[in-house]
C-alpha cells in the first residue's frame, strides 16, 4: 500500500495542512522531502529507516552531502532537498538577527550560531559583525583550524570590523570534541581581542563557545 492509498487525514502532507506541522513524527516530517518511496516500501518507510540508519535526525542532519545521499532510498535529489530545508531554517534565523537589536532575542542569536557550527568537524572561528544599534551586518567564518584548535588573529577581525563599519562584534567559536567549557586559551584570546578592538572603539559584546548541546556565554559568565 502506497501513501496515496492511506487514509486522508493519516497521510502526512493532509496531516500537516490539517494539524500544523507539530501533529507530524520525525519520520512523516521526512517523507515529505523524500516525496515517493522504494518498491515495498512508503516514503515514510523509507524516511523511518534512514533516521535508523544515521542514528537520529541530528544525526542525519549532520550528514555531508555525498553519506546522506548514499542511504537507502534517498540518493542525491533528496539529499539536496533535505540540505536545503536545513539551508533555509538557518537562514531563517539570520534573516531574523539583521532586523532587530540581537540582544533583544539572545536565545535566536545562540540558535544561529548553534545551527551554523556545531556540526563541524573542524574548529571554526567566526564574526557576527554589527551596527551601533546592535543589528547583524554580517555572519563570516574567519579562521578554521584542526579538530582540537584553530589560529585567531585580532588583527584580521579589527580590519575587517572596520572594513564593514561595524561597531560591536560577537564573536563564537565551536569545540568538535562536544564540550563547551572554554579553554584557558580561549579566555587569553578573548581577552587580547576584547583589548585589540577597545583600541580603535570597537565592542567585543560576546564570545560563545559551542559544544554538542551545550552553548557557553563569557557575557553571561562575566568573563568579559
Amino acid at each position: 500500500m502506497t501513501i496515496s492509498d492511506w487514509p486522508s487525514m493519516e497521510r502526512p502532507r493532509e496531516k500537516l495542512l490539517a494539524q500544523g506541522p507539530r501533529a507530524l513524527s520525525s519520520a512523516e516530517l521526512l517523507a515529505l522531502f523524500i516525496q515517493t518511496g522504494t518498491r515495498g516500501c512508503s516514503a515514510v518507510d523509507v524516511a523511518r529507516n534512514a533516521l535508523v540508519h544515521a542514528g537520529g535526525l541530528r544525526a542525519l542532519f549532520d550528514l555531508p552531502p555525498d553519506r546522506l545521499a548514499d542511504i537507502p532510498g534517498i540518493g542525491p535529489a533528496r539529499a539536496a532537498l533535505i540540505k536545503a530545508a536545513i539551508e533555509i531554517a538557518t537562514r531563517y534565523l539570520e534573516e531574523g538577527l539583521q532586523k532587530r537589536e540581537i540582544f533583544s532575542c539572545p536565545e535566536d542569536t545562540c540558535h544561529y550560531l548553534h545551527a551554523r557550527l556545531r556540526s563541524r568537524p573542524h574548529e571554526v572561528f567566526a564574526c557576527l559583525f554589527m551596527d551601533n544599534r546592535h543589528r547583524m551586518i554580517a555572519y563570516e567564518e574567519m579562521f578554521r583550524g584542526t579538530i582540537n584548535g584553530t589560529s585567531v588573529h585580532p588583527r584580521e577581525i579589527v580590519k575587517r570590523a572596520l572594513e564593514l563599519n561595524a561597531a560591536a562584534l560577537i564573536v563564537a567559536h565551536n569545540h568538535p570534541s562536544g564540550v563547551a567549557e572554554p579553554s584557558e586559551t580561549d579566555r587569553s584570546m578573548t581577552r587580547k581581542l576584547a583589548s585589540a578592538l577597545a583600541l580603535v572603539d570597537l565592542r567585543l559584546l560576546d564570545h560563545i563557545v559551542i559544544g554538542d548541546g551545550d552553548v557557553v556565554s563569557f557575557s553571561q559568565r562575566g568573563l568579559l
